[in-house]
């Protein structure tokens, strides 16, 4: 089948032109996703390991912790530093806006030989101020003096508003200028606490981008978001469209409460928009990667990567999925019943069998697994199939065969 008839089969009102600029992806596996309760702290090796699928995947940068916790996570940062020193992907750390806790990224940059940006954050919102007890002039000085500190030692800094989503606009202007003043390179809008919904979004970062804008600078805006009200994907979108130039995410969307964007359904996102270049085929094994390094298992359901995203016992719906496959049309096969081309991102299609079945599956799983499809062996099949309370497993299908 040729291109030109491949999109006569699909109208997508999808389609969109895109932002005008190369999204950059800034990946918290190993930093935010680490915050998460139910997480486990990966051993360093498997930390290296994620870091050079993430390399592999395109991923521009990944947090790879806070140097100021302990001397242990000053081992695995200096370590994982060392080892993006050879690859493209570009390491960062969190620090607060205290010299003490950037004097340790200072070091690792010193030992690794190489740039480490420094992400610099601070609370910006009327009610983390009130519970911390800070006065606006006392952030914003704590804010110059690590930024400026940043500049002197020769690191790359992004400078960090914890709560963006909840801060009063002279509040946020009076934090980007002074950073933006120090020398920070780029400046992150977060939605720490998931309050944002997509409208907000749109004008929070056109008013960060009229900030940038009226200093003259080259500064680049992150976004770095949370999903307690389930919006972290669409809030991250519509953060690229309004400006937005690096979005911060974690596999699966890992990370504190409820955790992050979900930098693996991000990447799915930007590539079906046509927003990212690269290939995505180990996307898959990233997100398994990930599930074993730190001990969080993916829901069945869960978007594209979960068991159970492009699998089928309906019998309607695997009848077109398996008539594609007959006509030998992978690419037909791919996108018939799904919204997501498996393909594209290493997986494929599984026709099962369970009580929606109808024949047609029960004669796909039995070919495929080399047994001869009779008329007796199906209506065997289909008897278990329409008597069971679930989808049959293959091998329950093989024993109902005989």
């Amino acid at each position: 089948m040729s291109d030109a008839n491949q999109q006569d089969l699909i109208h997508d009102w999808n389609a969109d032109p895109g932002p005008g600029f190369e999204v950059q992806l800034d990946d918290e596996t190993l930093r935010d996703g680490l915050q998460s309760p139910s997480a486990r702290n990966p051993e360093l090796d498997e930390k290296l390991e994620l870091i050079h699928v993430m390399d592999a995947l395109g991923i521009h940068t990944a947090n790879v912790g806070l140097p100021g916790a302990s001397a242990a996570a000053r081992e695995h940062i200096l370590a994982m530093c060392r080892a993006m020193a050879d690859l493209k992907i570009t390491p960062n750390v969190a620090c607060r806006t205290l010299i003490s806790d950037i004097a340790p990224a200072a070091e690792v940059a010193q030992e690794v030989g190489a740039p480490v940006e420094v992400c610099a954050f601070i609370g910006s919102s009327p009610i983390r101020q009130f519970a911390e007890g800070w006065e606006l002039e006392h952030m914003v000085k704590l804010s110059r003096e690590a930024i400026e500190f940043c500049t002197k030692e020769g690191l790359p800094s992004m400078f960090v508003t914890e709560d963006t989503t909840r801060a009063n606009p002279d509040s946020v202007r009076a934090l980007y200028e002074t950073a933006i003043e120090a020398g920070a390179k780029r400046i992150c809008v977060c939605d720490t606490c998931g309050h944002a919904t997509p409208s907000g979004v749109r004008k929070l970062i056109t008013f960060v981008k009229q900030i940038v804008a009226e200093s003259g600078q080259d500064v680049g805006i992150d976004w770095h978001g949370h999903r307690d009200r389930g919006l972290g994907l669409p809030n991250a979108l519509a953060a690229i469209e309004s400006g937005a130039t690096r979005i911060h995410g974690s596999a699966m969307g890992v990370g504190e409460r409820t955790g992050n964007v979900e930098m693996d359904l991000l990447l799915v996102n930007l590539k079906l928009l046509g927003w990212f270049e690269g290939d995505l085929s180990r996307l898959g094994e990233y997100v398994e990667l990930a599930s074993r390094a730190i001990d969080v298992p993916l829901p069945p359901n869960y978007a594209v990567f979960g068991k159970d995203a492009f699998e089928t016992s309906t019998g309607v719906h695997a009848a077109a999925v398996i008539k594609a496959f007959k006509k030998g049309d992978h690419w037909l096969a791919n996108r018939v019943y799904s919204g997501v081309p498996a393909d594209l991102f290493g997986l494929e299609q599984k026709i099962a069998v369970g009580p929606m079945s109808g024949k047609s599956n029960i004669v796909w799983v039995l070919e495929k697994a080399g047994v001869d499809p009779t008329d007796v062996r199906i209506e065997r099949v289909l008897a278990a199939a329409k008597s069971s309370a679930r989808q049959l497993t293959d091998e329950e299908v093989l024993q109902a065969a005989g």
